[in-house]
Protein backbone atom coordinates (compact mmCIF):
# COMPACT_ATOMS: atom_id res chain seq x y z
CA UNK A 1 0.00 0.00 0.00
CA UNK A 2 1.16 3.57 -0.77
CA UNK A 3 2.73 4.54 2.52
CA UNK A 4 1.44 8.56 2.18
CA UNK A 5 -1.52 7.98 -0.54
CA UNK A 6 -2.79 11.74 -0.47
CA UNK A 7 0.85 13.18 -0.50
CA UNK A 8 0.11 15.18 -3.96
CA UNK A 9 -3.93 15.64 -3.18
CA UNK A 10 -3.05 19.64 -2.82
CA UNK A 11 -5.82 22.07 -3.07
CA UNK A 12 -5.53 23.05 -7.15
CA UNK A 13 -5.16 18.99 -7.35
CA UNK A 14 -8.53 19.17 -5.67
CA UNK A 15 -9.59 22.25 -7.82
CA UNK A 16 -8.16 20.73 -10.97
CA UNK A 17 -10.49 17.28 -10.03
CA UNK A 18 -13.45 18.70 -9.14
CA UNK A 19 -13.66 21.47 -12.53
CA UNK A 20 -13.26 18.53 -13.88
CA UNK A 21 -16.64 17.57 -13.96
CA UNK A 22 -17.27 21.12 -14.80
CA UNK A 23 -18.02 22.68 -12.40
CA UNK A 24 -16.44 26.49 -11.82
CA UNK A 25 -14.17 27.06 -8.89
CA UNK A 26 -14.33 30.44 -7.29
CA UNK A 27 -10.80 29.53 -5.22
CA UNK A 28 -12.28 28.96 -2.04
CA UNK A 29 -11.30 25.24 -1.10
CA UNK A 30 -11.43 24.18 2.99
CA UNK A 31 -10.00 20.89 4.56
CA UNK A 32 -12.57 18.89 6.20
CA UNK A 33 -12.00 16.74 9.61
CA UNK A 34 -11.42 13.79 8.01
CA UNK A 35 -8.56 11.12 8.09
CA UNK A 36 -9.66 8.46 7.16
CA UNK A 37 -10.67 9.78 3.23
CA UNK A 38 -10.06 13.31 2.75
CA UNK A 39 -12.82 16.10 2.40
CA UNK A 40 -13.13 19.22 1.29
CA UNK A 41 -15.27 21.94 1.02
CA UNK A 42 -15.30 23.52 -2.67
CA UNK A 43 -16.65 27.00 -3.88
CA UNK A 44 -18.41 27.17 -6.75
CA UNK A 45 -18.80 30.08 -8.68
CA UNK A 46 -22.69 31.75 -8.33
CA UNK A 47 -23.77 28.12 -6.82
CA UNK A 48 -24.01 27.07 -3.18
CA UNK A 49 -20.26 25.19 -1.51
CA UNK A 50 -20.23 21.45 -2.46
CA UNK A 51 -18.13 18.65 -0.39
CA UNK A 52 -15.67 16.59 -2.48
CA UNK A 53 -14.82 13.08 -0.22
CA UNK A 54 -11.52 11.98 -2.20
CA UNK A 55 -11.35 8.34 -0.98
CA UNK A 56 -8.20 6.33 0.43
CA UNK A 57 -7.00 3.94 -2.08
CA UNK A 58 -7.07 -0.02 -1.34
CA UNK A 59 -9.34 0.84 1.00
CA UNK A 60 -12.91 0.08 -1.14
CA UNK A 61 -13.16 -1.02 -4.41
CA UNK A 62 -15.33 0.84 -6.74
CA UNK A 63 -18.17 -2.29 -6.14
CA UNK A 64 -17.84 -1.40 -3.04
CA UNK A 65 -17.90 2.57 -2.94
CA UNK A 66 -21.06 2.19 -5.50
CA UNK A 67 -22.87 0.02 -3.77
CA UNK A 68 -23.24 2.37 -0.70
CA UNK A 69 -23.67 5.08 -3.16
CA UNK A 70 -26.66 3.58 -4.37
CA UNK A 71 -28.01 2.42 -0.64
CA UNK A 72 -28.03 6.71 0.31
CA UNK A 73 -29.53 7.05 -2.87
CA UNK A 74 -32.24 5.20 -2.67
CA UNK A 75 -32.90 6.42 0.88
CA UNK A 76 -33.02 9.97 0.00
CA UNK A 77 -35.02 8.87 -2.91
CA UNK A 78 -37.14 7.83 0.47
CA UNK A 79 -36.84 11.04 1.84
CA UNK A 80 -35.09 9.65 4.54
CA UNK A 81 -32.74 12.39 5.84
CA UNK A 82 -29.46 10.94 4.61
CA UNK A 83 -26.75 13.25 2.83
CA UNK A 84 -26.67 10.84 -0.71
CA UNK A 85 -23.51 11.57 -3.53
CA UNK A 86 -24.34 14.00 -6.42
CA UNK A 87 -25.11 11.88 -9.73
CA UNK A 88 -23.61 13.63 -13.16
CA UNK A 89 -25.94 14.12 -16.30
CA UNK A 90 -25.36 10.64 -17.25
CA UNK A 91 -25.98 9.19 -13.18
CA UNK A 92 -22.43 8.31 -12.09
CA UNK A 93 -21.57 9.10 -8.38
CA UNK A 94 -18.24 8.09 -8.90
CA UNK A 95 -15.91 9.91 -10.32
CA UNK A 96 -11.55 9.52 -11.81
CA UNK A 97 -8.76 11.73 -11.86
CA UNK A 98 -5.64 10.40 -12.09
CA UNK A 99 -4.87 7.91 -9.36
CA UNK A 100 -7.66 9.97 -7.38
CA UNK A 101 -11.55 8.74 -6.84
CA UNK A 102 -13.92 11.41 -5.51
CA UNK A 103 -17.47 11.92 -4.86
CA UNK A 104 -19.40 15.02 -4.58
CA UNK A 105 -22.21 16.14 -1.85
CA UNK A 106 -24.81 19.13 -1.09
CA UNK A 107 -23.48 20.64 2.19
CA UNK A 108 -25.88 20.26 4.74
CA UNK A 109 -25.54 22.26 8.20
CA UNK A 110 -26.40 21.26 11.84
CA UNK A 111 -24.44 20.17 14.64
CA UNK A 112 -23.81 16.91 16.96
CA UNK A 113 -27.49 16.34 18.83
CA UNK A 114 -27.33 16.36 22.55
CA UNK A 115 -28.27 12.94 23.41
CA UNK A 116 -29.38 13.69 26.61
CA UNK A 117 -32.47 15.09 25.30
CA UNK A 118 -35.27 12.54 24.53
CA UNK A 119 -37.21 14.45 22.10
CA UNK A 120 -33.74 14.09 20.12
CA UNK A 121 -33.75 10.46 20.87
CA UNK A 122 -37.14 9.96 19.39
CA UNK A 123 -36.75 11.88 16.40
CA UNK A 124 -32.61 9.86 16.33
CA UNK A 125 -35.29 6.53 16.54
CA UNK A 126 -37.72 7.60 14.20
CA UNK A 127 -35.39 8.19 11.17
CA UNK A 128 -33.13 4.88 12.24
CA UNK A 129 -36.22 2.97 12.19
CA UNK A 130 -36.86 3.86 8.35
CA UNK A 131 -33.59 3.86 7.47
CA UNK A 132 -33.60 -0.10 9.08
CA UNK A 133 -36.73 -0.52 6.86
CA UNK A 134 -35.08 -0.18 3.93
CA UNK A 135 -31.90 -1.86 4.63
CA UNK A 136 -33.68 -5.00 5.63
CA UNK A 137 -35.02 -5.34 1.89
CA UNK A 138 -31.81 -6.48 0.23
CA UNK A 139 -28.56 -7.39 1.10
CA UNK A 140 -25.34 -5.74 0.32
CA UNK A 141 -23.22 -8.14 -2.11
CA UNK A 142 -19.71 -6.52 -2.04
CA UNK A 143 -19.99 -4.42 1.44
CA UNK A 144 -18.01 -6.12 4.46
CA UNK A 145 -19.50 -7.76 7.45
CA UNK A 146 -18.95 -6.29 11.17
CA UNK A 147 -18.17 -9.51 13.05
CA UNK A 148 -16.14 -10.44 15.51
CA UNK A 149 -13.08 -11.54 12.75
CA UNK A 150 -13.19 -8.51 11.07
CA UNK A 151 -13.16 -6.11 13.94
CA UNK A 152 -11.81 -8.11 16.97
CA UNK A 153 -9.40 -10.93 15.82
CA UNK A 154 -8.03 -9.66 13.34
CA UNK A 155 -7.21 -6.09 15.24
CA UNK A 156 -5.87 -8.01 17.89
CA UNK A 157 -3.55 -10.01 15.16
CA UNK A 158 -2.47 -6.31 13.78
CA UNK A 159 -1.31 -4.89 16.79
CA UNK A 160 0.71 -8.02 18.13
CA UNK A 161 2.06 -8.82 14.75
CA UNK A 162 3.21 -5.23 14.22
CA UNK A 163 5.29 -5.02 17.82
CA UNK A 164 3.05 -1.68 18.55
CA UNK A 165 2.70 -2.36 22.18
CA UNK A 166 5.70 -1.58 24.62
CA UNK A 167 7.03 -5.04 25.72
CA UNK A 168 6.33 -4.04 29.31
CA UNK A 169 2.77 -4.25 28.23
CA UNK A 170 2.25 -6.70 25.22
CA UNK A 171 1.49 -9.60 27.31
CA UNK A 172 -1.25 -8.35 29.60
CA UNK A 173 -2.70 -7.42 25.86
CA UNK A 174 -2.02 -10.57 24.37
CA UNK A 175 -3.99 -12.29 27.41
CA UNK A 176 -6.71 -10.07 27.75
CA UNK A 177 -7.97 -9.49 24.40
CA UNK A 178 -7.45 -12.93 24.04
CA UNK A 179 -9.92 -13.65 26.71
CA UNK A 180 -12.36 -10.87 25.46
CA UNK A 181 -12.67 -12.91 21.77
CA UNK A 182 -13.46 -16.14 23.81
CA UNK A 183 -16.42 -14.55 25.67
CA UNK A 184 -17.55 -12.30 23.10
CA UNK A 185 -17.37 -15.48 20.72
CA UNK A 186 -19.81 -17.06 23.52
CA UNK A 187 -22.23 -14.31 23.62
CA UNK A 188 -22.53 -13.60 19.67
CA UNK A 189 -23.60 -17.77 19.51
CA UNK A 190 -25.94 -17.59 22.02
CA UNK A 191 -27.59 -14.34 20.92
CA UNK A 192 -30.38 -14.45 17.74
CA UNK A 193 -30.19 -11.60 15.47
CA UNK A 194 -30.46 -10.90 11.70
CA UNK A 195 -27.87 -9.09 9.90
CA UNK A 196 -28.67 -6.52 7.35
CA UNK A 197 -27.58 -3.19 5.62
CA UNK A 198 -26.75 -0.17 7.96
CA UNK A 199 -25.11 2.84 8.08
CA UNK A 200 -22.66 1.13 10.13
CA UNK A 201 -21.04 3.94 12.28
CA UNK A 202 -24.08 5.86 13.71
CA UNK A 203 -21.92 8.45 16.20
CA UNK A 204 -23.20 12.04 17.28
CA UNK A 205 -20.46 12.80 15.01
CA UNK A 206 -22.26 11.49 12.23
CA UNK A 207 -25.58 13.33 12.66
CA UNK A 208 -26.35 17.21 11.73
CA UNK A 209 -29.09 18.94 13.95
CA UNK A 210 -31.02 21.81 13.65
CA UNK A 211 -34.14 22.64 15.37
CA UNK A 212 -36.04 22.22 11.54
CA UNK A 213 -33.87 19.22 10.60
CA UNK A 214 -31.82 16.29 11.14
CA UNK A 215 -29.30 14.31 8.88
CA UNK A 216 -27.28 11.50 8.65
CA UNK A 217 -24.16 11.90 7.16
CA UNK A 218 -21.10 9.59 5.74
CA UNK A 219 -22.23 6.38 5.20
CA UNK A 220 -18.33 5.22 4.12
CA UNK A 221 -18.69 2.37 7.11
CA UNK A 222 -22.09 1.21 5.74
CA UNK A 223 -22.05 -2.32 6.60
CA UNK A 224 -23.80 -5.72 7.19
CA UNK A 225 -24.31 -6.20 11.01
CA UNK A 226 -27.29 -6.40 13.90
CA UNK A 227 -29.94 -3.54 13.88
CA UNK A 228 -28.87 -2.48 17.34
CA UNK A 229 -25.41 -1.13 15.86
CA UNK A 230 -26.98 1.18 14.74
CA UNK A 231 -28.14 2.57 17.90
CA UNK A 232 -25.93 1.88 20.80
CA UNK A 233 -23.54 4.82 19.83
CA UNK A 234 -26.79 6.85 20.79
CA UNK A 235 -27.07 5.77 24.57
CA UNK A 236 -24.46 6.93 27.35
CA UNK A 237 -24.51 7.27 31.28
CA UNK A 238 -25.24 4.90 33.90
CA UNK A 239 -27.28 1.90 33.75
CA UNK A 240 -30.95 3.68 34.29
CA UNK A 241 -30.38 6.50 32.07
CA UNK A 242 -29.19 4.26 29.39
CA UNK A 243 -32.56 2.10 29.72
CA UNK A 244 -34.35 5.13 29.48
CA UNK A 245 -32.51 6.61 26.02
CA UNK A 246 -33.28 3.26 24.90
CA UNK A 247 -36.47 3.84 25.52
CA UNK A 248 -36.89 6.66 23.41
CA UNK A 249 -34.90 5.26 20.45
CA UNK A 250 -37.08 2.40 20.36
CA UNK A 251 -40.57 4.02 20.61
CA UNK A 252 -39.86 6.40 17.67
CA UNK A 253 -37.99 3.52 16.16
CA UNK A 254 -40.75 1.12 15.89
CA UNK A 255 -43.03 3.91 14.14
CA UNK A 256 -41.47 2.53 10.91
CA UNK A 257 -39.57 -1.25 11.61
CA UNK A 258 -39.67 -3.83 14.43
CA UNK A 259 -36.66 -4.06 16.61
CA UNK A 260 -35.77 -7.59 17.86
CA UNK A 261 -35.08 -6.70 21.55
CA UNK A 262 -32.76 -10.08 21.48
CA UNK A 263 -30.33 -8.17 19.96
CA UNK A 264 -29.76 -6.30 23.31
CA UNK A 265 -27.24 -8.32 24.70
CA UNK A 266 -24.77 -7.93 22.01
CA UNK A 267 -24.77 -4.22 22.99
CA UNK A 268 -21.38 -4.37 25.18
CA UNK A 269 -20.15 -7.15 22.47
CA UNK A 270 -19.90 -4.56 19.76
CA UNK A 271 -18.92 -1.43 22.18
CA UNK A 272 -15.48 -3.72 22.80
CA UNK A 273 -15.04 -4.62 18.68
CA UNK A 274 -15.19 -0.89 17.73
CA UNK A 275 -12.54 0.10 21.00
CA UNK A 276 -10.25 -2.82 19.72
CA UNK A 277 -10.84 -1.61 15.93
CA UNK A 278 -10.16 1.98 16.52
CA UNK A 279 -6.59 1.10 18.15
CA UNK A 280 -5.93 -1.13 15.06
CA UNK A 281 -6.96 1.58 13.15
CA UNK A 282 -4.74 4.14 14.36
CA UNK A 283 -2.21 1.59 14.41
CA UNK A 284 -2.71 0.48 10.59
CA UNK A 285 -2.19 3.96 9.60
CA UNK A 286 0.31 5.34 11.32
CA UNK A 287 2.80 5.77 8.41
CA UNK A 288 0.06 8.39 6.86
CA UNK A 289 1.74 11.67 8.02
CA UNK A 290 -1.68 12.91 9.12
CA UNK A 291 -2.11 10.22 11.87
CA UNK A 292 0.60 11.55 14.07
CA UNK A 293 0.13 14.65 13.98
CA UNK A 294 -3.56 14.37 14.50
CA UNK A 295 -3.22 11.74 17.09
CA UNK A 296 -0.49 12.89 18.64
CA UNK A 297 -1.12 11.07 21.65
CA UNK A 298 -1.72 7.45 20.25
CA UNK A 299 1.49 4.34 20.44
CA UNK A 300 2.66 5.95 23.49
CA UNK A 301 2.76 3.79 26.64
CA UNK A 302 0.21 5.86 28.05
CA UNK A 303 -1.68 5.35 25.40
CA UNK A 304 -1.66 1.54 25.52
CA UNK A 305 -2.00 1.29 29.49
CA UNK A 306 -5.43 3.08 29.13
CA UNK A 307 -6.65 1.19 26.33
CA UNK A 308 -5.74 -2.14 28.34
CA UNK A 309 -7.61 -0.71 31.00
CA UNK A 310 -10.59 0.15 28.88
CA UNK A 311 -10.66 -3.48 27.23
CA UNK A 312 -10.40 -4.80 31.01
CA UNK A 313 -13.36 -2.96 32.10
CA UNK A 314 -15.28 -4.06 28.86
CA UNK A 315 -14.52 -7.62 30.15
CA UNK A 316 -16.31 -6.76 33.11
CA UNK A 317 -19.49 -5.16 31.00
CA UNK A 318 -19.59 -8.11 29.20
CA UNK A 319 -20.96 -10.28 32.13
CA UNK A 320 -23.66 -7.07 33.67
CA UNK A 321 -27.05 -6.70 33.14
CA UNK A 322 -28.21 -6.48 29.54
CA UNK A 323 -30.47 -3.53 28.68
CA UNK A 324 -34.05 -4.18 28.75
CA UNK A 325 -37.06 -2.45 26.81
CA UNK A 326 -40.45 -2.61 28.73
CA UNK A 327 -43.75 -3.87 27.05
Amino acid sequence: MNQTPFENLNPDRVIDAIESLGYLSDLRVFPLNSYENRVYQFGVEDGDPIIAKFYRPNRWSDEQILEEHQFSLTLAEMEIPVVAPMQDKNGDSLFHFGEHRFSLYPRRGGHAPDLGDLETLYRLGQQLGRLHAVGKVKAFEHRPILDLQSFGINSREFILENNFLPASLTEAYSTLSQHLIEKMETILAATPYQSQRLHGDCHPGNILLRPDSLWLVDLDDARTGPAVQDIWMLLSGDYNQKNQQLAEVIEGYEEFCEFDVRELPLIETLRTLRLMHYAAWLSRRWNDPAFPQAFPWFNTEKYWSEHILELREQLFALDEPNLKVSE
